[in-house]
C-alpha cells in the first residue's frame, strides 16, 4: 500500500523531487528498513547519508536527504530533520485518524500498547513502534500515518523540560493522557514537581475543547488541571475517588491477571486483565477513561482490554528448562525507576514459587540515587524475594541494605552474576530481571531465554 508519492513528500516538505517513486513506510536505520521505505538520512552520531548506499541495497524506494547524486530516487531538503517533522505534520494535517497522546513517568509504553488493542475493536489503529517517544520517534509514528486509520496512539517521552511542548505541538492531540508524575529522570528536573511541569507541555500543543484524562490520585494533578482549564481543555480523571470521572471501585488479584469494576458515568463496568499487578489497574483505568473520552462504547471497550499481553521486557513471562530445572522468567529489563521496581516485586509477588532477582542500576534519579536503590530493600523483603543478585555502583548500596541471606552476590556487570543465579536455581523458581536499560540486565535476560545477544 502507497503511503507517500514522491510529489507529496516533496510538497510536504519543501523539497525537490529527483525522480518519482512511492513509498510504502518510514525508516531511519538501514538494519530495520523494510522493502519500500523511505530512507531517512539523519545525521546523528554518524551521518545518515553514508548509509544511502545500504538502505537502496536493502530496499528502500526513496531517501530524504540533503544531497543525492541524479541516480537515486530521493527528495532533497535542506534539513533532514525538520523536513521529517514537516511530513509528520502533513500526515496529521491530512488524515483523519483520532489522535491520542500518551505521557507519564511509569508505563508510557504498556498504556500505548493496551489502548491500541482496545481501540482495535472499534476500527482500525496505528501506535508507535517500540517505544519510539521523543523528538525522532514522534514525527516517525506521524509520518507513517495511513490514511485508513481510524486511531493514532502516540508514545510521547522527554527527560528535560521543553521537550514535551515540542512533541505536542506536532501531534496537536485530541486526547491526551498523563498517566502519572513520578520521580523518573529526577538528574535532569529539580524535583517531581518540576517534572509535573514538564509533563503538563502536553496541554501546549492541544486546541481548545480538546480533552486532558490526568491521574486523580496524583498529587500534582489540581496544578496540571489549572493549566488545562486556563487552556480551555476538558479534563478527566481516573483513580479512586469517588469524585473520579473514571473510578475504581474494587479489585483483586491474582498470579495471572485479575479484577476491576469501575464506574463511569453512572456505569458499573468490570474489567477482566490477564496481565499481573495492581498497578494494571490504573492502566486499565487510564485506558477506560480515553474510551469514555472519545465516546466508545464502555463495554466493548472493557472486553477488548482482555486481550491485553505485556510487551516484551516489560513483564513478559517465560517458562524455562535450565539445567533441568523448570523456572519462571519474568521480564522486566525494558527500563527501571524505583516505582516501577515496586510494582514489578509486587507483581511477582502473586506468583507461587522461590523468588529470586536479578536488578541492574537505575539511572538519572539524581542526587538522591545511592538512598532510592537502598530503600528498595525492604519491598523486596515484602515480597517474599529469598535471593537478589545486584549489579552496578548503585546497586552495591541495596546490596548493603539487604539482610544477609538475601545476598545473592553483585559486580559491575550483570553477565557477571549469570553463572553463580544459575547455580542457585532451583525447580519451580521464580526469577525477576529488572533494570535501566543501559545497565546491561536486557542481554542477561535474553541469554536465559535462549536468544542471540
Amino acid at each position: 500500500m502507497t503511503l507517500w508519492t514522491s510529489a507529496e513528500i516533496a510538497r510536504a516538505t519543501g523539497g525537490d523531487a529527483t525522480h518519482d517513486f512511492t513509498v510504502s513506510g518510514v525508516s531511519i536505520d538501514t538494519r530495520t528498513l523494510q522493502f519500500g521505505d523511505l530512507f531517512i538520512a539523519l545525521k546523528d552520531a554518524r551521518d545518515g547519508h553514508e548509509f544511502i548506499p545500504a538502505a537502496i541495497a536493502a530496499g528502500a524506494a526513496g531517501v530524504l536527504c540533503g544531497r543525492a547524486d541524479d541516480s537515486t530516487k530521493a527528495v532533497v531538503v535542506e534539513d533532514v530533520a525538520k523536513a521529517l517533522e514537516a511530513l509528520g505534520v502533513h500526515a496529521r494535517l491530512t488524515r483523519k485518524a483520532l489522535r491520542i497522546g500518551v505521557t507519564g513517568s511509569v508505563g508510557k509504553t504498556s498504556v500505548k500498547e493496551a489502548l491500541a488493542v482496545m481501540l482495535s475493536a472499534f476500527g482500525t489503529p496505528h501506535k508507535s513502534i517500540k517505544s519510539f517517544n521523543n523528538h525522532i520517534g514522534v514525527p516517525i509514528t506521524l509520518s507513517t500515518l495511513p490514511e485508513d486509520a481510524d486511531y493514532a496512539v502516540f508514545e510521547m517521552g522527554m527527560n528535560h523540560a521543553g521537550e514535551m511542548s515540542g512533541l505536542s505541538k506536532q501531534v496537536q492531540p485530541q486526547i491526551a493522557l498523563i498517566n502519572n508524575v513520578v520521580g523518573a529522570h529526577l538528574a535532569n528536573f529539580e524535583n517531581v514537581e518540576a517534572i509535573a511541569d514538564a509533563k503538563s507541555e502536553m496541554i501546549e500543543g492541544m486546541l481548545s475543547g480538546s480533552i486532558l484524562i490526568l491521574n486523580g490520585d496524583s498529587e500534582h494533578t489540581p496544578r496540571i488541571r489549572a493549566k488545562a482549564e486556563n487552556a480551555d481543555l476538558r479534563v478527566l480523571t481516573f483513580g479512586h475517588s469517588d469524585d473520579d470521572d473514571v473510578c475504581i471501585v474494587s479489585s483483586n488479584s491474582h498470579a495471572s491477571g485479575g479484577n476491576v469494576r469501575l464506574r463511569i458515568a453512572k456505569q458499573q463496568i468490570d474489567v477482566t486483565l490477564m496481565v499481573p499487578g495492581e498497578h494494571w489497574f490504573m492502566n486499565a483505568a487510564a485506558c477506560m477513561a480515553v474510551a469514555h473520552a472519545a465516546d466508545l462504547p464502555l463495554r466493548k471497550a472493557a472486553i477488548a482490554l482482555r486481550k491485553i499481553a505485556p510487551a516484551p521486557g516489560r513483564g513478559d513471562t517465560h517458562v524455562l528448562n535450565i539445567d533441568g530445572k523448570s523456572v519462571t522468567l519474568i521480564d522486566e529489563s525494558y527500563n527501571a525507576n524505583p516505582t516501577s521496581m515496586r510494582a514489578a516485586f509486587a507483581a511477582a509477588a502473586l506468583r507461587p514459587g522461590r523468588k529470586l532477582a536479578l536488578l541492574g542500576d537505575m539511572f538519572e534519579l539524581g542526587a538522591d540515587e545511592l538512598e532510592l536503590h537502598r530503600e528498595l530493600a525492604e519491598p523486596l523483603m515484602d515480597a517474599g524475594f529469598e535471593r537478589v543478585f545486584v549489579a552496578g555502583e548503585c546497586m552495591r548500596f541495596l546490596m548493603g541494605a539487604m539482610s544477609q541471606p538475601m545476598r545473592g552476590g553483585w559486580s559491575t556487570k550483570p553477565q557477571n552474576l549469570l553463572t553463580k543465579l544459575k547455580g542457585e536455581l532451583r525447580d519451580g523458581d521464580i526469577v525477576l530481571i529488572k533494570g535501566s536499560n543501559a545497565s546491561g540486565v536486557g542481554a542477561v535476560a535474553s541469554q536465559l531465554k535462549g536468544e542471540r545477544v
